[in-house]
């Protein structure tokens, strides 16, 4: 009688945990993120966590048109100085601190005046932000900026509660308190990140998983075993090596879209003692190593046909690419005559690149490639989170790094290469990059902006702080049971309407 109560019993419980947990939705992440807090972040991880956890000023369709989000309209002074947005007033963050034109300043100033923002310079702009009305918030820029909605369209647009921020200060990227569909429960770093539907949210019908759960597997092979085995519902940056076996899976769905972003080698070229090298100090060793690589090979052999090779911050694709000067071929000897002309023979070199298999692929082809030219790279595989701290630090000669990308092409270039950009760890700077960028923002005319990058990037194909190499397809893979699912070309996860069957 004993052992049929504790069978009830046990079965009970089962069955209790079965249903708490059915609407779990477990996406397995490539890296884990690093700070939580959207004025501190920069991984494109941390952008799928923060999609799902803070709302946004403005959103964007898989059209790449801006529409509205947390900003019900907003309209420009004929001048281009003043942007007035009208708010949301059914909105509260989750630590129910209403959402009005006060907890925009709030944010707008803390991006900007935070030591550690790296919002500053796609803010900068601004000049002064102010509420107008209870649910009305009013910009002053300084001049016309072609980027600003774009830069609302992504962490600068994101909001966080300003209690929490205030409260809490840099420990908010601990404990993140925004008002998106869910919010924040726990992180175990390098393990899980643990967010729950938040109930007062104004669109919470919409969102029909009742925790979402982060797991930062970097291992691609693994990633997918798992979402084989069931322990993964859905992940992001399939490999393209498994593209083709996903799709011949009849329990699994596959998705794909091309990114707006870049991947590259960063170069150091003047963030401390490590850019005192020959790689940082001259010129032709970038080159030359460029010059080693075949972008071609590198998309065949390791992303199967499958990417784009690159030579700037826009894809070839783009109406922003500059036709006149396309992806370079190889030329060995042309890199070893500028080794020769630099006063060397052979250079010895690290590059450190991410821990997964796909990225340490790369730079082992890039090594095999170089080494004919005389350049030998040694790769220091590294956990991404901390090969971005490496990168701010300046403990690095090169860095194997990418960009997701953004809607504006300010987004791809300004902040990596501009003298005071937030995500310059190159400490690249020049005079004219800088003005020609700066230029750019202040028309709305797409002919007169690509002739400022067109001239920005002659100089940086010439200085290389960047070493340009192609360009991704966003790969994803699901359980057939998860429906509703729609690819955007900024590779975000978007759960609005997304069931699982």
């Amino acid at each position: 009688m004993k052992t049929a109560k504790l069978s009830t019993v046990l079965l009970a419980s089962v069955a209790m945990t079965t249903s708490a947990f059915a609407a779990d939705l477990r996406i397995g992440l490539q890296e884990d993120p690093d700070a939580l807090d959207t004025d501190q972040a920069r991984t494109f991880v941390g952008r799928i966590v923060f999609e799902s956890l803070c709302d946004k000023l403005v959103n964007i369709t898989p059209a790449l048109e801006f529409v509205p989000e947390l900003a019900t309209a907003w309209a420009w002074s004929d001048d281009g100085l003043t942007l007035v947005m009208q708010l949301r007033d059914d909105v509260v963050f989750h630590d129910g601190t209403p959402f009005d034109a006060e907890a925009v300043v709030a944010n707008i100033e803390r991006s900007k005046t935070l030591a550690e923002s790296r919002r500053k310079s796609e803010l900068a702009s601004v000049a002064s932000v102010a509420a107008t009305g209870p649910h009305d918030v009013t910009f002053s820029l300084a001049s016309p900026d072609a980027t600003l909605i774009a830069q609302l369209s992504d962490r600068s647009g994101m909001m966080l509660s300003p209690t929490a921020a205030a409260e809490k200060g840099l420990e908010l990227a601990n404990d993140p308190v925004c008002s998106g569909p869910y919010k924040f429960v726990e992180r175990i770093q390098q393990d899980r990140i643990v967010l729950e539907k938040f109930a007062d949210h104004y669109n919470a019908d919409s969102y029909s998983f009742d925790r979402l759960i982060f797991l930062p597997i970097p291992d691609t092979t693994v990633r997918l075993a798992n979402l084989r085995s069931g322990d993964l519902d859905m992940l992001e940056r399939l490999a393209p090596s498994d593209a083709p076996a996903v799709q011949a899976d009849a329990s699994l769905t596959f998705a794909a879209e091309t990114s707006l972003g870049y991947q590259g080698i960063t170069i150091n070229v003047a963030n401390g003692a490590r850019s005192e090298g020959p790689l940082g100090q001259d010129k032709r060793v970038r080159q030359a190593l460029s010059l080693a690589i075949d972008r071609e090979v590198i998309n065949q052999v390791v992303f199967e046909g499958t990417y784009t090779a690159g030579n700037q911050p826009f894809a070839p694709t783009s109406p922003w690419y500059d036709q006149s000067n396309p992806v370079p071929p190889r030329d060995v000897d042309a890199a070893k005559a500028l080794l020769a002309e630099a006063g060397l023979e052979r250079i010895s070199i690290e590059v450190q690149a991410a821990n997964n298999p796909v990225q340490l692929q790369l730079m082992q082809v890039v090594q095999a490639m170089a080494a004919e030219a005389g350049i030998d790279i040694s790769i220091r595989a590294t956990e991404f989170a901390t090969l971005l701290q490496e990168q701010t630090a300046g403990n690095f000669d090169g860095s194997q790094v990418g960009w997701s990308g953004r809607t504006d092409p300010d987004g791809n270039i300004h902040a990596f290469v501009t003298c005071q950009g937030g995500l310059n760890d190159s400490k690249f700077c020049s005079a004219e990059v800088d003005r020609l960028l700066n230029e750019a923002r202040l028309s709305n005319d797409p002919a007169a902006r690509k002739a400022k990058y067109d001239a920005a990037n002659v100089i940086l194909r010439d200085e290389m702080p960047i070493i340009y190499l192609y360009h991704q397809t966003w790969l994803w893979a699901m359980s057939n049971k998860v429906q509703g699912f729609t690819a955007y070309p900024d590779g975000m996860i978007r759960l609005a309407g997304v069931t699982i069957r």
